[in-house]
């Protein structure tokens, strides 16, 4: 999940930067490095967005589990 995060912020700043220099006349040469800064940026902040999901489910998933076995097993 943390890699998907990271994959779809990381494309979709860079687009933003490319089309935002694109609008305002910027060389080329400025625009890919923004863009790549951008990329890297928004990249990093997915891993970490999508690391704190999985835990969040897995750790959810993982209560409920234990929350129903308690309930199917005996009480002794």
């Amino acid at each position: 999940m943390a890699r998907a995060y990271a994959r779809t912020l990381g494309t979709l700043g860079m687009a933003v930067t490319l089309l935002r220099a694109a609008a305002s006349g910027a060389g080329v040469e400025e625009a890919m490095t923004q863009a790549l800064a951008a990329l890297a940026g928004l990249a990093a902040v997915g891993l970490v967005v999508g690391w704190i999901a999985q835990a969040t489910i897995d750790e959810s998933v993982r209560q409920r589990l234990e929350a129903e076995l308690a309930e199917t097993q005996p009480a002794t």
